[in-house]
């Protein structure tokens, strides 16, 4: 295959030998990167048909969004799309070719970071690989997990734009909006305009459920959801656990909450009886919070004794038979 060439002195024979030579190639790329903007530390693989001095290998865009190329030199890439960074690097390459043909892809991406936090499958930073919504990156996270809250925060820095959503705000700082979205939109997807496409920098929190845990000498121990809710009473956590077991001491029950600043936790005494007899004020639950209902020993005591009294009544009535 003939290489279009340029020469200085033959111009005229070049045009007319090459001009006409093959149909121009066209740029093939997903609809995902088609509009990814390039920036510093993407990776871009050039493809320069005809022109041997540029290898296809991932060429890394620098601190100061260019890139550099045999014969063309150092390029601005930051801030275009691909076809644009095509463009330019074509009417660069009109010295040396007639008519050229460039296809650039992207080998890398590393310049659009969305920071993921809390109950998603993979926390971390990912990157943005074209125009993405917030319902396909969390998808591309493996979705929420069964612990998450009620709500999503979206956090996007002031230069980006507010985020549009009811109720956004600008955090305390002054530097950011701040947005929120129920979890439940998004996992049914049953609004489409809370569905906002993501911007390079944003940072996505899904909160972990806020729970009460109910532990003991009850029917059903276990952490139950605060969802929207400050608080809970204790009555509420009581009848979510499915009451009392029939060996617990309520008088001397107890909440353990985590005090402020520390990771230790307060025992709070707590006499739940006197809450079921109207005699005391029904106790407020909040996160984390811990109540535990305890077993009665002289309750334990007793209900061994009636269970090997019936234990030994029935191996008696069975010798007896037997006899």
């Amino acid at each position: 295959m003939r290489r279009r060439v340029l020469l200085p002195l033959l111009p005229l024979l070049t045009t007319f030998a090459f001009g006409q030579d093959r149909p121009q190639q066209q740029p093939t790329k997903e609809s995902n990167t088609a509009s990814y903007t390039l920036g510093p530390g993407d990776d871009v693989v050039v493809k320069a048909v005809d022109v041997d001095e540029i290898k296809e290998i991932p060429v890394r865009i620098d601190l100061q969004g260019n890139i550099k190329l045999p014969l063309v030199g150092k390029v601005n890439a930051a801030g275009l799309k691909a076809d644009e960074l095509e463009a330019a690097l074509k009417e660069k390459l009109r010295k040396y070719v007639l008519d050229p043909e460039v296809i650039v892809s992207v080998a890398a991406f590393r310049s659009q970071p969305v920071m993921i936090l809390g109950a998603v499958a993979q926390p971390g930073v990912h990157q943005l690989e074209g125009r993405k919504t917030l319902f396909e990156v969390i998808s591309a996270v493996g979705g929420v997990r069964a612990d998450a809250g009620p709500r999503i925060k979206i956090t996007r820095i002031k230069e980006q734009g507010r985020i549009p959503l009811p109720g956004c705000l600008v955090d305390p700082t002054g530097d950011f909006y701040v947005a929120e979205i129920s979890v439940k939109s998004v996992m049914e997807a049953d609004s489409p305009a809370e569905n906002v496409v993501i911007k390079p920098h944003d940072v996505i929190t899904v909160p972990r459920m806020r729970l009460v845990y109910v532990i003991g000498a009850v029917k059903k121990s276990g952490g139950f959801a605060l969802g929207d809710a400050e608080s809970m009473t204790v009555l509420q956590a009581l009848a979510l656990a499915d009451g009392l077991d029939k060996l617990a001491a309520p008088s001397n029950a107890r909440i353990m909450r985590v005090a402020q600043g520390s990771a230790k936790r307060t025992e709070i005494p707590l006499d739940v009886k006197k809450i079921f007899a109207g005699k005391g004020n029904d106790v407020a639950l909040g996160d984390d919070d811990i109540l535990f209902i305890p077993m009665s020993g002289k309750k334990a005591a007793t209900l061994r004794a009636i269970e090997t009294g019936i234990a030994i009544g029935s191996s008696i009535a069975i010798w007896s038979t037997v006899r």
